[in-house]
């Protein structure tokens, strides 16, 4: 059985939970309410205290957790064991090997089963594996886990589309009575890459420095919001693009007086570049279409993020963004060398993009 969060916690509202559950997937912010639920379940209060548990595989092995799952509290009748690592029971060998007999693949298997013919009442376990992302290299990996624990019922923690995250955004903003018009917030989306336990920090932190008597600005969010600064860093960018030196070198001062770290800014602008190359090789002309051609990739991206892309690759030429690529991994081998001021390095590359941009390279 997969369930999603909401699911979850709606179920064991209603009814009695489960004696084991698999929490798969890396969001903790929906993570962390459906463990709030579960507790507030199982031991409300003070009762907490002594009826949670926390392992780890990294440090105990599964027969322990099982032995002390059987074993009776002297202080709380009904328990939550939170179960950590949990893809660390599994055997290193390949799934179809395991189930051609490889004995590594038994114990840890045969134990669970034996656990959930005679559960201990009152007594829940949870493992969790938040190692592994349901996309890209690790799908092989989570299909591995989730045939191991195939008897549990599974709750999966996705990451947020762009659509959900601008959804529980707006929730929180209204929940602590906030006004953030839309602008500044696709800034803050964009600032915390759609990491809801980020947006929820980060929401939360502007309550308290704005409150809710005046609208937030894009100023507070750049000051209290870290990455907020790559607003600038897309400026920035235009300006390369239009080949306006000087407003791309005055970008480039903001930048040095916020105290942005000149290397990261760097990956920025290097990832900007690259996917707009991409976009342009891919022919691609809008932000859905962007978003759509980069899901296929599993590249995720916010639809400001994908609008930004565009506008790059709409400004620069396939040539001009390929030089830019060139220019920017020499800039970055800088760097690595030790050169001792960040700025020069930085103005030579503005320099060198604008020249390229008057020379059409």
């Amino acid at each position: 059985m997969t369930l999603t969060p909401e699911q979850f916690i709606a179920r064991i509202a209603k009814q009695p939970p489960a004696p084991a559950y698999l929490f798969l997937g890396q969001e903790a912010y929906q993570r962390r309410l459906c463990k709030n639920a579960l507790l507030d379940r199982i031991s409300p209060g003070d009762l907490r205290i002594d009826g949670f548990t926390h392992t780890d595989l990294e440090n105990a092995t599964v027969s322990e957790v099982f032995d002390d799952a059987r074993s009776l509290s002297l202080f709380a009748t009904d328990r939550v064991i939170w179960v950590s690592s949990a893809e660390l029971a599994l055997p290193r060998r390949l799934a179809e090997a395991a189930d051609a007999g490889d004995p590594a693949a038994k114990p840890a298997r045969f134990e669970l089963a034996v656990y959930l013919e005679s559960p201990s009442p009152g007594t829940v376990l949870v493992f969790e594996c938040s190692r592994y992302d349901f996309a890209g290299d690790d799908r092989a990996k989570v299909e591995r886990v989730q045939k191991f624990y195939a008897d549990l019922p599974t709750v999966e923690f996705r990451h947020y589309t762009p659509e959900s995250s601008r959804f529980l955004a707006q929730q929180l903003v209204k929940q602590h009575g906030l006004k953030l018009a839309g602008a500044e917030l696709a800034l803050l989306l964009d600032a915390v890459a759609g990491d809801a336990s980020r947006l929820v920090a980060e929401i939360e932190k502007l309550s308290l420095f704005v409150g809710p008597d005046r609208s937030i600005t894009s100023d507070d969010v750049r000051l209290l919001v870290p990455n907020a600064s790559h607003s600038t860093i897309f400026n920035l960018v235009n300006a390369l693009g239009r080949g306006d030196r000087a407003a791309a070198l005055q970008s480039l001062d903001i930048l040095f007086r916020e105290g942005e770290y000149m290397p990261l800014a760097l990956t920025f602008l290097n990832t900007q570049f690259r996917l707009a190359l991409a976009a342009k090789e891919a022919r691609v002309t809008s932000a859905q279409q962007a978003q759509t051609f980069f899901a296929r990739i599993n590249v995720r991206i916010w639809r400001e993020r994908a609008e930004q892309i565009v506008s790059t690759a709409a400004v620069f030429t396939q040539d001009r963004l390929a030089a830019a690529v060139r220019l920017i991994y020499q800039t970055d081998k800088k760097f690595r060398e030790g050169y001792k001021d960040d700025r020069l390095v930085m103005e030579g590359l503005v320099l060198a993009l604008t020249a390229a941009s008057a020379s059409n390279v």
